[in-house]
Parts: C-alpha cells; structure tokens; sequence
C-alpha cells in the first residue's frame, strides 16, 4: 500500500514478504556502521524488526515505510516517522536507512522531507526530531537539508562503544511552526 511518492521514491508500508529486503540492507557493514557496527541476524529481523514495524501500523498511521526508487522498481532502503509506544503522533522520530548505492543521490532528502510534510499535514504531529552519533556528518547533513535544526549534544554509556561514540549523539528538531514559515 503506497503511503507517500516523490518525485523519484515511493514510500509504501513493509510487508511478510520484505524479509530479503530488510536482512539485504541491514548486512552491510557500510550501512550498519553508525548503528550497531555490525549486521543484524536474519532471526532479528524475522523474530523482532519486522514484527515491529508492521506492529507500529496496528497502533497508529505513523510508522517506517519501504523505500522504492521509481525509476528501477528496486527497494533502496527505508524512510520513517517513528512513533512512541502509544502510537501518538504528536512527536515523531524521523529515521533513515538506505543502501550505500543509493547515497548521495538526495533520496534521504527526498524522502525525509515528504514524510516530515505527512506528519504536519495529515497526523497532526507538532514536532520532528532526529538524532545520530555525532560524528555521522552524512547522516546530519541530511537532518538540516529536510529542514530540521541542532537541539543538542549528549552523552550515551554503551558496554561495547562503536568507534566514535566519545564523541557523543545529537539530536535535531523541526517544529510545525518552524516547518510553516519554510515549508516547500
């Protein structure tokens, strides 16, 4: 079911049968390195991932959403507005997550900035925020190009640190007065 299209991805919920999709995107390393560092178990995602995200749509029309590149018909990753367990859409997390043959095209762009335009117009959301490692300058770069801005700097105990978390996280925000004033 599409939930939302752009001018080069369409955005449709996940399915059972995106399985291959997920295990795909999530086994590379280049993807993986600034979230665990190491790829996610095919059981993870059948057992818990994917249940999730098909769980977040019992709950609520917010959620993560298959990202499609049009031009091929190919699955290139992910786009969500994560909700909190309540399945409220007040505040809502924005998430990204594309294959490495996908970056640096503008799709995470792209794609965050219609999925911000759907929490503001259709679910009544009042803010957007986003966080990444500090050191993940691609990741930040598209939080600011969709519009959000830097809130904070924070530090995170991890038993097992990925390089760089001495560093700290951030998180970025975009309000739906702010998104108003500037909304393309």
């Amino acid at each position: 079911m599409k939930v939302l299209e752009t001018d080069r991805l369409l955005l449709r919920r996940f399915t059972e049968a995106d399985v291959e999709n997920l295990v795909w995107l999530d086994s590379d390393p280049r993807v993986m390195r600034f979230l665990t560092g190491e790829p996610t178990p095919r059981a993870e995602i059948e057992q818990k991932v994917l249940p999730g995200i098909l769980g977040d749509y019992e709950r609520g029309p917010a959620g993560r959403w298959a990202a499609i590149e049009k031009a091929t018909g190919e699955f290139i990753g992910w786009i969500s507005l994560q909700p909190p367990a309540d399945g409220s859409t007040a505040e809502l997390e924005l998430g990204y997550r594309l294959a490495a043959t996908a970056w640096g095209r503008g799709y995470a762009t792209e794609g965050a900035r219609a999925a911000i335009r759907k929490g503001f117009t259709e679910l009544g959301t009042q803010r957007v925020w986003a966080q990444t490692m500090a050191v993940n300058t691609p990741s930040r770069r598209v939080m600011e190009r969709s519009g959000l801005t830097y809130v904070r700097t924070f530090h995170l105990h991890f038993d097992d640190p990925l390089p760089g978390t001495e560093h700290g996280e951030v998180e970025y925000a975009l309000t739906r007065e702010a998104w108003a004033r500037g909304a393309d």
